[in-house]
């Protein structure tokens, strides 16, 4: 809730006890913005609410709450429509003075944190060994965009990357490449990444058809965990190699990370078993160690196992979720955890939260946030897929933004007749090209699947990034064509007189609302929708306006208007990890 919008709810709530008693203390005024600006800014639907409580019409109601309200300073005089409804219009001084106080201010009037708080965000979460793909796209791009938000707003945000660098795959893949190329378990990047992969692929073909090779696989693990010096260095090799090749996409992504594998918590899963366990909750199925969950049954409605032990005495994911969940609760000190990944998952994290639980691990003052999120597909409907079928290379998806948003400014400033250095044409193309990519995924609702399209995420019209980078640099055009230094414009009173002027303004105003919206329920596409609507808006006002022909003091009131609303658009962006240019 904004600045404004808690001041007049705060009025409101106390207009109810003046015009009805004590009583009425705590009761919800129902204050929501107005679903039509003909109406006003704010709408307040307390009046229908009550009207069987105190017996009375709801018109009657919303007259005797107008009679004790006092919103002089931020409204014009209220007015009751409808049934009782009760409009609120903002006063055009007070905009005016509200966009005055935010001209000086770094964070465009959006507090931070009240209660900073130790928060952990687990996103990306690559394998080693395997290239990343267009399933980790999502998972890194909304993971660094939630911790963009959280660290604005001043909490203290631990960027994790649990990649899968321990297990089975791991004994498969050294005994695969111990009779095939020995090399790549002595020498550092004796394999290419892609190499690596084709190995992988026929280590696991050969595992699943091959008992003896099974047994020789199952060995390399026993060996890897019983610490072999030529396994282990092996497998720091295999890890090292891939590593650098996530790092690439990383650098071209702009995210940052602290990787904390499933090995790190290897030494603390008997721990694990051992304190679950203690507590009467393992029981013993088929050999394997399990905790029996509420609400999870078969196929013959038999209640469901969360196996934390296998048979043969290994760990499987279910069990290292618990000890890094124990370990970023105990040691890590987090408050709250938020694990993002693909909505394939939920259940397994609604279970092993469930045993955390039961176990006694999650204080009151902690919480676990699942956030899921839906497919990428193809233009044909389908998961999206090479065409020759395979899973599609992030690296490959990237680098294909790039290069297609590279020819359509080269045909651009064909069409313009523009001359630009080959060093300016690549720069662009890369900002517009990754900012593309990121923010057709983070503008959609993170639970629904999506339609992976390069001629939609750039085009320059619509809710896109390009769209968006097309209105900053138009803003920075406007102060050149000016030779206008913004910095320089001090601290201009804004004045308000037309239309567009207005509604440019209380949008600038909403910034703060939007960001605290997206801190609760971790929905960055209201982030995207917001820049979208601001950017529009600032396009009305942009057609209709003169701004460096105006007389003063209109002139600088607009580019001030100007200036706050390319500051907002760039705060807002590189919240979603994009960047900004000031020319395309």
């Amino acid at each position: 809730m904004n600045a404004t919008q808690e001041k007049l709810k705060a009025q409101v709530e106390q207009a109810l006890i003046a015009a009805f008693g004590a009583d009425f203390a705590g009761v919800d005024p129902i204050l929501v913005p107005a679903s039509n600006p003909k109406f006003g800014d704010y709408q307040v639907n307390v009046a229908l609410s009550l009207s069987k409580r105190l017996g009375k019409q709801p018109r009657a109601i919303a007259g005797a709450i107008v009679e004790k309200l006092d919103v002089s300073e931020i409204c014009e005089p209220p007015e009751i429509a409808g049934p009782g409804f009760i409009n609120l219009k903002l006063k055009t001084a007070y905009l005016e003075a509200q966009l005055n106080a935010i001209q000086a201010d770094l964070r465009l009037g959006v507090p931070a944190a009240k209660t900073p708080k130790r928060e952990i965000v687990d996103f990306s979460s690559p394998n080693i060994a395997k290239e990343m793909h267009v399933g980790h796209l999502r998972s890194t791009i909304i993971g660094d965009s939630i911790a963009r938000i959280l660290e604005f707003l001043g909490h203290d945000v631990l960027r994790l990357n649990h990649v899968g660098d321990w297990g089975t795959q791991f004994g498969m893949l050294i005994a695969y490449l111990r009779e095939v190329y020995p090399d790549a378990l002595t020498t550092a990047n004796a394999l290419d990444i892609g190499d690596l992969v084709s190995f992988y692929r026929k280590a696991k073909l050969r595992f699943d058809t091959d008992e003896a090779f099974q047994e020789t696989a199952r060995q390399e693990v026993v060996r890897l965990q019983a610490g072999a010096e030529d396994t282990l260095h092996a497998w720091k090799l295999l890890c090292e190699q891939s590593r650098s090749e996530f790092q690439i996409i990383y650098e071209l992504l702009d995210i940052k990370l602290t990787e904390r594998g499933e090995s790190f918590y290897n030494p603390l899963l008997p721990g694990v078993v051992e304190d679950l366990e203690k507590s009467g909750l393992l029981v013993e199925n088929q050999g394997a160690k399990c905790v029996f969950l509420e609400g999870f049954t078969n196929r013959e409605g038999e209640p469901l196992p969360l196996i934390v032990q296998k048979s043969d005495g290994g760990y499987n994911y279910a069990t290292t979720d618990l000890a890094s969940l124990r370990y970023r609760i105990q040691q890590d000190e987090a408050k709250r955890i938020i694990y993002v990944t693909d909505a394939g998952q939920a259940n397994h994290f609604v279970q092993f939260f469930q045993v955390a639980r039961k176990a006694g691990w999650i204080p009151d003052d902690v919480e676990l946030v699942h956030v899921p999120f839906g497919l990428v597909l193809g233009e044909d409907g389908k998961k999206f897929k090479t065409r020759s079928g395979d899973t599609v290379r992030l690296r490959d998806l990237l680098d294909e933004a790039v290069s297609r948003a590279h020819a359509d400014l080269k045909t651009r400033l064909q069409k313009e007749e523009r001359q630009e250095t080959e060093e300016f044409i690549n720069e662009v193309a890369r900002v517009v090209g990754i900012s593309a990519v990121k923010y057709a995924d983070l503008s959609q609702n993170r639970t629904s699947n999506y339609i992976f399209s390069y001629d939609k995420m750039l085009d320059l019209k619509g809710n896109t990034a390009p769209y968006m980078l097309y209105v900053y640099a138009r803003i920075h055009g406007i102060s050149r064509k000016g030779n206008i230094n913004f910095k320089e414009l001090g601290n201009n009173a804004v004045l308000l007189q037309h239309e567009t002027e207005l509604a440019l303004a209380k949008y600038l105003l909403q910034l703060d609302e939007v960001i605290s919206s997206v801190e609760q329920d971790l929905l960055p596409n209201r982030l995207c929708e917001y820049l979208f609507e601001l950017s529009q808006k600032f396009n009305q006002f942009y057609d209709r306006c003169s701004i460096l022909q105006a007389e003063e003091p209109q002139r600088t009131s607009r580019l001030v208007l100007c200036d706050l609303t390319a500051r907002t658009l760039k705060l807002g962006l590189s919240l979603l990890g994009i960047q900004v240019l000031e020319r395309m």
